[in-house]
């Protein structure tokens, strides 16, 4: 690469950015998508600007699945590979891609100048087969639509110019309830602190029993108050937007149709405790939605809903930045994704302290998702009685659900807490479920025998993802594609966890392959209760999840595909040893283990 391109990249960025460490991920990106990958000339002419060492550039690039050190080529397509995209065909659309070009999976083709891999979920379950180009969303891949876009690479036709419906991404909203009724008025909420102060609304807040929409559940105004008592001056205000979980994808309808009503929470947010600055951590996936956002922000400052003196209150100076995620599933963990917020790594921090008193660079910060501060503009602008009118004693309020899979109508739906398992199997016009799967990958599988229990922080707590399998699908196979996920998500911080994932997943394959035993099962707990006990952060607590609730729930299920004996080896040594017979040149009973070989 030539000192000038290199330059001229560099410049591009930094004019778009402040040449600060805490801006090298947008940076970083920034780059990814002008050529494709971050050369090693463009690293170190960074280095230099940013004042960061080479090696922390290199440790930020090799974190993050969007970015790469190495060509990925002009033409760069990611197929989900989420459960449910499989379900629908993605992997042999992908292999009809590759077959149709004659390109191999995750190798580039410098003459085709191509690249073909997998992406753990794209947030598209409800209307997949779904894939990433050059990081845009492509939806409702069908094989007319792969012969079609296979013709588009050949031609060297730019992604810009392909046709608009294969990016299309509709809202599919198929139920809602009080959070997305016509109850928005912009500016409401902001004015409601101003006249009858901030502690009103914390009480509002604390009456009306909102808790945290992205499932732990932690009482909203708590959080608040806790933050607006903390010191420190320059207190920040983050949206989680960072929806990685497998299966979960109704922060995406908010993110494209209610967005005000999020920046309106945010602002509220931000009047109560004290804050100046905001950020909208949004993941990768949904880079198709940072314009339409800026343009939203946009709307709100000239509005004076932003910005300088909000709504001619003096002193109420507050705005919003997007930052874009990069491929990392552990950044929706809110003290990784404030590391990543400061241009690094992703890898959580050890609390106490919390966000609250020591977040983003030391200051006290509320980290909240998306439906989280929609609701809370809600009862800023309606009273607490609004949220309570729907849910349950302990779940006051509504429940956005991603629901995907074995049903008639995937998509959006907004639930009261207290809602059944059945009556949610019913609505979406779910039949011969075997299976469903809420919270994701980390969450909990449950058998029929158990769709009487209800949606709700007091039993089946959830972020929103909402999976169902007819009786046609093979559980292990599921158990197997959430253990890939956690072992290619796995930020590999800690042993338990690093480890601990591969080795489960070893052993479900070994199951899968109808050579498990009781001792696999027996194993598989142990280590459970290890990376339970011993992992550094979330993600290897509830790791293992799969695996385990696939013995604790389906016992009779899997213990009918094991073997009677009570241990296999998963290895066959003498298989291995035929490469060393092939090139000896012998096969009699001597180069055999059972026939007395060594």
């Amino acid at each position: 690469m030539s000192e000038t391109l290199a330059t001229d990249v560099v410049q591009s960025a930094l004019s778009q950015w402040p040449g600060e460490s805490s801006s090298l991920l947008q940076i970083l990106i920034h780059i990814q998508q002008k050529l494709g990958h971050v050369p090693e000339a463009v690293r170190d002419l960074l280095s230099e600007k940013l004042d960061v060492q080479p090696t922390t550039i290199d440790g930020v690039v090799s974190f993050y699945s969007f970015l790469s050190n190495k060509p990925v080529g002009h033409y760069d397509i990611r197929f989900s590979d989420n459960i449910v995209d499989r379900m629908l065909g993605s992997r042999e659309l992908a292999s009809r891609l590759m077959s149709n070009l004659g390109v191999e999976a995750g190798k580039h083709d410098s003459a085709k100048d191509v690249t073909i891999d997998f992406t753990s979920c794209t947030g598209m379950g409800d209307q997949g087969p779904a894939a990433l180009v050059n990081g845009m969303t492509l939806t409702r891949l069908t094989p007319e639509r792969i012969d079609a876009i296979a013709s588009l690479v050949q031609q060297g036709t730019p992604v810009v110019d392909w046709p608009a419906g294969f990016f299309e991404v509709q809202e599919n909203l198929v139920a809602g309830d009080i959070l997305l009724g016509d109850w928005y008025h912009a500016g409401a909420a902001l004015q409601a602190v101003q006249s009858i102060g901030r502690d009103a609304i914390l009480e509002q807040l604390g009456t009306s029993g909102l808790r945290g929409r992205g499932g732990a559940g932690f009482k909203t105004g708590m959080k608040w108050r806790f933050c607006a008592e903390a010191q420190g001056a320059q207190k920040v205000v983050v949206c989680n937007a960072d929806e990685g979980e497998p299966g979960t994808f109704k922060d995406r309808l908010l993110l494209q149709s209610y967005a005000d009503r999020l920046f309106e929470g945010m602002a509220l947010c931000a009047a109560i405790i004290g804050a100046q600055q905001g950020f909208v951590y949004l993941r990768g996936e949904y880079r198709y939605l940072v314009k339409p956002l800026e343009a939203d922000l946009h709307r709100r400052r000239e509005a004076n809903l932003l910005g300088t003196a909000i709504l001619g209150h003096q002193g109420f100076d507050f705005d919003i930045a997007i930052h874009l995620g990069a491929g990392a599933y552990i950044c929706g963990e809110e003290s990784a994704l404030i590391e990543s917020l400061e241009g690094k790594r992703g890898v959580p921090r050890i609390r106490p302290p919390f966000p609250v008193t020591h977040g983003y660079f030391g200051r006290p910060t509320v980290v909240n998702n998306v439906e989280t501060f929609i609701a809370a503009a809600g009862i800023a602008e309606n009273g607490p009685q609004w949220l309570q009118s729907r849910g349950t004693e302990a779940s006051a309020g509504t429940k956005l659900l991603s629901i995907s899979g074995d049903c008639d109508n995937p998509g959006i739906y907004e639930i009261p807490f207290g809602m059944t398992i059945a009556e949610i199997l019913d609505q979406c016009g779910a039949r011969d479920t075997q299976a469903v799967q809420v919270a994701g990958p980390a969450g909990i599988m449950l058998a029929p025998q158990e769709f009487g229990r209800k949606i709700a922080h007091e039993d089946v707590a959830t972020g929103g993802s909402f999976m169902v399998f007819d009786s046609s699908r093979d559980l292990v196979a599921v158990a197997r594609n959430f253990m890939d996920f956690f072992v290619h998500e796995s930020c590999g911080f800690c042993t338990p966890c690093r480890v601990g994932t591969t080795l489960v997943n070893k052993l479900l394959e070994k199951i899968g392959n109808g050579h498990g035993t009781t001792v696999d099962l027996q194993t598989i707990q142990r280590m459970a209760s290890v990376m339970r006990d011993t992992s550094h952060c979330g993600l290897g607590v509830t790791a293992s999840n799969p695996a385990v609730h696939l013995i604790e729930h389906f016992p009779t299920m899997l213990h009918e595909r094991l073997r009677h004996t009570s241990f296999e080896p998963s290895f066959d040594l003498d298989a291995a040893l035929e490469e060393a017979r092939q090139v000896t040149g012998r096969n009699d009973p001597g180069a055999h283990l059972q026939g007395g070989g060594v």
